[in-house]
């Protein structure tokens, strides 16, 4: 080719399209950091949630990350300190979430995080064997005061939500009970049948098969009202107690997600929580939920993480370090 035909060709090389790089959500999957084992309850959660969510978002593909340790930790920090690109995503547990950042140093803050939206709300409730003459928080509380230290409830570890609800419950009542932690709930069930511990501390969905079986029986739910699958076991402020503890699961993202992204995924979440669809399918897997989304979801979170911090003042849940 000649010179001249060169400066010619050139203005039609230039002249071609670049290819277009596919928008969010479509150019690869969207990665769900759950910081718990499968099988548990926020991983339960996520994989019912997700493919609603999925549904709202043309093109988006979600993968679904188990990565457990230090009992949230090692997840939170893992989506926390992300690319803040939007294919980056975490379930999260509260109080765990909020609650492992004031007992000890991590590479992670909530506020400074994306809080996206809320899922479950699981309130947490105490259970004795079906043949325990204790038929009330009363009772239960009347134990306590009679043997300082000697009733035992049983939880799925320190720090967990059921256990900050009981040193709370402790302060509030002027008792002293004998915490027995256990890694998981397959740990603690057979003690509590057993007979080997007083009480069972842990969510009502948790605890939902072995009521319906006859197996334990519910002495207060923590719950604002009592959830629909389990009327028959009234709430702690019903009886006197001015107690509302839970298990919140939902989604966060790392800090500095782009506006539109955001944006786009509080719509995702609100439609697919608000859909006849999922409702059904959290009512057949036995989810109480509480949907949140964006500014209302932060503001549950950081109200939450300003009642624990004064707990943790007055009544640490675990050796300060």
């Amino acid at each position: 080719m000649t010179p001249r035909r060169a400066l010619l060709a050139a203005p039609a090389l230039l002249a071609v399209p670049a290819r277009a790089q596919p928008a969010w959500p479509a150019e690869r999957p969207i990665e769900v950091v759950v910081p718990f084992p499968p099988g548990g309850g926020v991983d339960i959660m996520t994989r019912a949630v997700l493919p609603f969510v999925q549904a709202q978002l043309p093109g988006a593909r979600f993968v679904v990350n188990n990565r457990g340790g230090a009992g949230g930790q090692v997840g939170n920090e893992a989506t926390a300190n992300a690319a803040p690109d939007g294919y980056s995503i975490g379930a999260v547990s509260l109080p765990g979430f909020i609650a492992i950042p004031i007992e000890r140093q991590v590479r992670y803050r909530p506020s400074e995080m994306t809080l996206i939206a809320n899922v479950v709300d699981d309130p947490c409730a105490l259970f004795v064997r079906a043949d325990s003459p204790w038929r009330t928080l009363a009772d239960m509380v009347a134990a306590a005061r009679a043997r300082p230290d000697t009733v035992t409830y049983g939880t799925t570890g320190i720090g967990s939500d059921d256990h900050i609800m009981m040193v709370g419950f402790e302060a509030l009542t002027g008792t002293r009970f004998s915490h027995v932690p256990f890694t998981g709930m397959s740990q603690m069930f057979p003690q509590l049948l057993g007979g080997n511990i007083d009480l069972g501390a842990m969510n009502v969905s948790e605890a939902l098969p072995l009521v319906r079986e006859g197996r334990i029986r519910g002495l207060g739910q923590a719950g604002a009202e009592r959830w629909s699958q389990m009327t028959g076991v009234p709430t702690f402020r019903e009886q006197g107690h001015d107690v509302v503890a839970s298990a919140s699961r939902g989604f966060a993202g790392p800090g500095g997600l782009p506006a539109p992204i955001v944006q786009r995924l509080e719509a995702a979440f609100a439609a697919a929580l608000t859909s006849p669809e999922f409702a059904r399918e959290a009512e057949r897997l036995a989810l109480p939920l509480k949907p949140l989304t964006g500014a209302a979801y932060r503001r549950f979170v950081l109200d939450q993480e300003t009642a624990l911090r004064r707990l943790w003042e007055t009544r640490p849940w675990r050796e300060r370090g």
